[in-house]
């Protein structure tokens, strides 16, 4: 394959490949949030949202901290699937800028990589003699082409057709071929954890890349097959730390074990023990991460920890989730909006009308499932809240961040989703980073989602609801999950 050129890339003046920052709208904080809400409520349960407000100056960072986002409106970057220039940040680039800069080691968890162009350079710096080591989940790590179309789900028929149609070249296959090591959740010796769900990325023991996308076309760039898709809602971070990628390196050791051939000590899933929350600075900025997953019972495991997070809220709370399954933080956010505490909640829309989504309690609605079964222990709330939606997107593209922001101050992010089996099941990363600077990145992009988006009960929901309570009236509820039962995502 032809070599990688270098490709420029700044989140910090938020610039993606060749990008031309411009300015954005955005929408004053928590006093703007009460005027929205109100005149939303009294237009009734479904609206949509609206954005006015003056033009922001370009936003500081804290040091050691980049952020890129693959929707953001001030930047732009050359699609490399249709060659046009399209808004946002090139979370690919950035990742490559990484891989450059690397002169030891490289050390990838990723659930998926299927990006040929970051594969090439990871193989370049094998050959250069750097420590390379990538894990993958089990459902990804079999070389594409290589793979018969027969035997695959409907999801992996797709991928397949969309890869092969994208012509780029497998990704997989590369790091075989150039002698990368490459091990997935099966090397335990089990059938894979619930999810090698990790997406991050550590630099020679002092450089952590992270975040909610995965590293493949239809996560950053767009659908291969469809032109109009800018890939689904990501964001990744660039975190300057030797103290925070010492907690990742061990996170991978155990995951890695004696890697590809050598004793079944690799450590998946609760098998692994992930331990609680640590602590790491950032040039100062206070950072804190859990790797997941945890038995139920354990006081360390995720959703308690976000529950505790939730419980801190003074005043503004901003939610951009692609899973919300998990019942105890619905709980927690009703006893906030109790408080006087200020919510936004946006959904994945692929996620956020099932029957088991919190963001129906939030709404005040019950939906059974197809079995006319109801959510463990649902609760809809008696008073429901307008500032709850989904954002409009391009067809076929997601909301995948797994995101919060508390008070302006403080920013929940990782690879994981808000729900059993992220805290119960999956290989996942839980990051806390207390910074009013980054929170601001978040909460513009909060803002420009937020933008025309769907709130409330939609004619679309509404229809929904109706066909299931004419079939399953109020719906039964569901038995109580057991330990080690498979949760909702």
């Amino acid at each position: 394959m032809a070599p990688i050129p270098a490709l420029p890339f700044n989140p910090l003046t938020q610039l993606g490949l060749g990008g031309i920052p411009s300015r954005p709208f955005v929408l004053r904080q928590s006093r703007r949030w009460a005027v929205l809400l109100s005149a939303l409520l009294m237009a009734g349960c479904s609206a949509q949202a609206r954005l006015e407000g003056r033009a922001a100056a370009q936003r500081p960072l804290p040091p050691g901290i980049e952020v890129a986002f693959n929707h953001r409106p001030t930047s732009r970057y050359r699609s490399p699937i249709t060659g046009q220039w399209r808004q946002g940040d090139d979370l690919e680039a950035l990742v490559l800028q990484s891989i450059e800069q690397a002169e030891r080691q490289i050390l990838v968890a990723v659930q998926e990589l299927s990006l040929p162009r970051i594969a090439t350079a990871l193989v370049r710096k094998h050959r250069q003699g750097l420590d390379v080591r990538v894990v993958l989940e089990n459902t990804y790590s079999t070389p594409w082409s290589q793979q018969h179309p027969a035997g695959l789900s409907s999801h992996l028929r797709r991928r397949n057709a969309q890869l092969q149609q994208l012509g780029w070249g497998d990704a997989v296959l590369i790091l075989q071929r150039g002698g990368v090591g490459l091990i997935d959740d099966t090397a335990d010796g089990s059938a894979g954890s619930g999810l090698m769900h990790h997406k991050f990325m550590v630099i020679d023991g002092r450089m952590v890349v992270t975040g909610s996308a995965n590293f493949t076309p239809s996560c950053i760039h767009g659908d291969p097959e469809d032109p109009r898709t800018r890939g689904n809602a990501n964001h990744l971070l660039r975190l300057q730390s030797p103290e925070l990628a010492a907690s990742f390196q061990a996170e991978f050791a155990r995951l890695w074990g004696d890697g590809p051939g050598g004793l079944p000590n690799s450590r998946f899933g609760i098998g692994k023990e992930g331990g609680g929350v640590q602590t790491a600075s950032v040039s100062g900025t206070p950072v804190q991460v859990l790797f997941a997953p945890h038995r139920r019972s354990d006081p360390n495991q995720g959703l308690a920890w976000l529950e505790a997070l939730l419980n801190s809220t003074n005043d503004s709370l901003d939610l951009n989730l692609f899973v919300f399954s998990a019942q105890n933080l619905a709980n927690r956010l009703q006893q906030l909006h109790a408080r006087g505490v200020q919510i936004r909640l946006l959904a994945d829309p692929g996620f956020a009308n099932r029957s088991f989504s919190e963001t129906l309690d939030l709404l005040g609605e019950s939906l059974p499932d197809q079995g006319c079964k109801l959510e463990t222990s649902n609760r809809p709330w008696s008073r429901a809240i307008a500032a709850v939606g989904t954002p409009r997107l391009r067809p076929g593209d997601k909301l995948h961040h797994k995101v919060a922001v508390i008070d302006a101050r403080r920013v929940i992010t990782g690879s994981f989703n808000w729900s059993p089996s992220a805290a119960h099941q999956n290989d996942e990363t839980l990051l806390v980073i207390d910074s009013p600077a980054l929170a601001a990145h978040f909460s513009d992009e909060m803002n420009q989602l937020w933008r025309g988006a769907e709130l409330g009960v939609t004619a679309r929901l509404q229809r929904k609801l109706e066909k299931q309570r004419l079939k399953c009236g109020s719906g039964s509820p569901r038995v109580a999950q057991a330990e080690g039962q498979p949760g909702a995502f």
